[in-house]
């Protein structure tokens, strides 16, 4: 620590022992060590609040989607198909409700740390636009995301 070898350390015991006597250098030692365990715990607190202090101040960091593409200009003039009107008899009436997209299985929020499953109840309070498709769950680990403990995301074999 402070490169002090073994005959320095002699030369001080020996000038501490002079100096306060038998009596006292025990107590001295007690007193020591006492302090020296109070400076460590006292740094190692001042440590700990420090970090997290500072991860508390960080922002989360932004994943970005690889399925997000740039978006289109905002003065794009309609395409020719999308001007034109479709005929009443192409239109069928027996259609029912449009089918949605069911998309990847997995799925997470943008600024969150966890990932869910398509079923999981907690994918319905993630909006559209915050959602972070993903194909495996090796995906999202990479991505720093963790597994949901009320779907327990996985991976069929």
């Amino acid at each position: 620590m402070f490169d002090i070898g073994l005959q320095e350390m002699l030369i001080v015991g020996v000038i501490a022992l002079l100096v306060f006597g038998p009596s006292k250098l025990p107590e001295l030692g007690r007193m020591f060590g006492r302090a020296m365990r109070e400076f460590r715990r006292a740094s190692d607190e001042f440590r700990t609040t420090v970090e997290t202090n500072l991860h508390i101040n960080d922002p989360d960091p932004v994943i970005a989607s690889p399925y997000v593409t740039d978006p289109s200009p905002a003065t794009a003039s309609p395409l020719p198909s999308e001007a034109e009107t479709t005929p009443p008899e192409i239109v069928s009436k027996d259609a029912g409700p449009p089918t949605t997209e069911v998309g990847e299985p997995f799925c997470a929020q943008r600024g969150s740390r966890l990932f869910h499953r398509r079923e999981c109840a907690w994918v319905r309070r993630i909006p559209e636009a915050e959602r972070v498709e993903l194909k495996q769950i090796s995906d999202a680990r990479d991505q720093g995301f963790k597994e949901c403990p009320v779907c327990e995301p996985w991976e069929p074999a």
